[in-house]
């Protein structure tokens, strides 16, 4: 990177940061991004005399709102919403809502941000957004939870729709939230339509969608093992986090023949040396998604190691595959599992890797594969889930499970083609951010000061 460049990319941050004070992730993913696009901006003058880049990094626009709600003892409860409307210009504004107490401004800026390049990688027409509440659904009974979905949706309700913004799931909301989001919803716009996804199959969802975010990380990894002559058989892997999208990563690995040996949760890790087969996953999701426990709980019952308030990357493996949240894996973290003979990292989590991270991957040389590529499988799913609502049909299991890995597929593609570099290595961080960039661009381009 030239000297005049870092200056332009450190004048744009300084800029963003001064107007978005205090989101440090936002600032993160605006970062990676721009350091991605400076050398295309500069080969492709037009996008910056549009200034596309100042016009992506705003979202289109902001609700943040009130959600008051009554818990069982009676008491009223306030929490805090927000909808983050960040680009339509590919289609409806399309992202999931998170119900947890870290939830802020900044966050859900940099996971709608990321949902911009994710969405426009898959396809499908669909623009970015993300949502959620501070509200945290653990240890509350189903019943408080519905009173809070329903608040909340009384608000929301009139700023989404089906040709405008179309919300899903993510932490914290799973098909119980999402059913009770929707029957609000319903209720008070008087119409049957597909305003959510994630919803359950005997009322409009998609088959595989639950699945969706791990397989196709699992997918997109697979692509990248082929481009090395490798495959999933044999290897071990270590997977972080004991939700969806972990428990689904384990699932398709060991149909691969891979072995999976860690899951974790915020209170620590298990290693299991024999790897977490199909009959353990059975309990794990038994333990994490009807008993809502601890996964150490695993540790008491199969009698592994249980390591408290650690992260699994210290362990020995050849594919790392982390599925819990952002900036999990730090630069001393990432030196140990390259060092241990990780050949491969692929992002189930949205921007799980900190940029130290990221740079001793890109420097050893390992297959990485970032968020925005790499698990833009579940948004995929939940766009195939609009068409079939939209065309009020369904598709088989083998039907939507083979979109899936075509368009897994077709990302892997796209970031090959913008993130080859002279040496034949792939950057895939380049590869991602320059190849979602350059559709979303293409279509503000046309549509004129928008």
């Amino acid at each position: 990177m030239s000297h005049t460049s870092s200056l332009g990319i450190n004048a744009f941050m300084a800029d963003l940061m001064a107007k978005n004070p205090a989101e440090p992730e936002f600032h993160q993913a605006v970062h990676e991004v721009v350091e991605s696009l400076n050398t295309f901006l500069d080969e492709n003058p037009k996008y910056k005399h549009a200034r596309v880049l100042e016009r992506i990094v705003e979202p289109e626009r902001i609700i943040m709102f009130r959600v008051p709600w009554v818990n069982d003892k009676g008491d009223m409860c306030v929490n805090r919403g927000f909808r983050i409307e960040m680009n339509s210009a590919i289609g409806p504004y399309k992202g999931g809502l998170r119900f947890h107490p870290t939830v802020n401004l900044g966050i859900l800026k940099f996971l709608a941000f990321e949902q911009v390049f994710k969405n426009s990688l898959t396809t499908l027409p669909m623009g970015g957004g993300k949502g959620g509440s501070d509200f945290d659904p653990k240890g509350k009974s189903d019943n408080e939870v519905m009173r809070f979905c329903q608040s909340f949706m009384t608000e929301l309700y009139r700023h989404i729709g089906p040709n405008t913004d179309v919300p899903a799931g993510d932490i914290g909301v799973g098909g119980r939230e999402i059913g009770f989001l929707f029957g609000q919803y319903k209720r008070i716009r008087n119409e049957f339509t597909g305003v959510l996804t994630g919803k359950g199959l005997n009322y409009g969802g998609s088959v595989i969608r639950p699945e969706a975010t791990g397989y196709g990380n699992v997918y997109f990894a697979r692509e990248m093992l082929k481009t090395r002559g490798e495959t999933f058989e044999g290897k071990t892997v270590l997977v972080s986090g004991a939700g969806n999208v972990a428990q689904f990563t384990v699932q398709k690995v060991n149909e691969l023949g891979g072995k999976v040996v860690t899951l974790s949760d915020s209170s620590g890790y298990i290693y299991d040396k024999d790897g977490i087969d199909d009959e353990k996953l059975k309990f794990v999701m038994y333990l994490k998604n009807i008993k809502r426990g601890r996964i150490s709980e695993y540790a008491d019952k199969y009698k592994v190691k249980y390591v408290e308030n650690e992260r699994p990357w210290g362990e020995k493996a050849d594919i790392a595959l982390p599925s819990a949240t952002q900036n999990e894996i730090n630069e001393v973290e990432a030196i140990t599992l390259v060092s241990n003979g990780c050949m491969c990292v692929s992002e189930g989590a949205n921007m799980p890797s900190t940029p130290e991270a990221i740079q001793v991957f890109l420097d050893k040389r390992i297959l990485f594969g970032p968020g925005k590529a790499a698990n833009a499988g579940g948004v995929a799913v939940s766009g195939l889930e609009m068409t079939q609502n939209s065309m009020r049909i369904g598709w088989s299991r083998e039907e939507v499970d083979n979109r899936l890995q075509n368009i897994m597929r077709s990302i892997h593609e796209t970031c090959v083609q913008y993130g080859t570099k002279d040496n034949e290595f792939i950057n895939y961080v380049d590869g991602a951010n320059i190849g979602g960039f350059v559709k979303v661009a293409d279509a503000m381009l046309s549509q004129g000061a928008v």
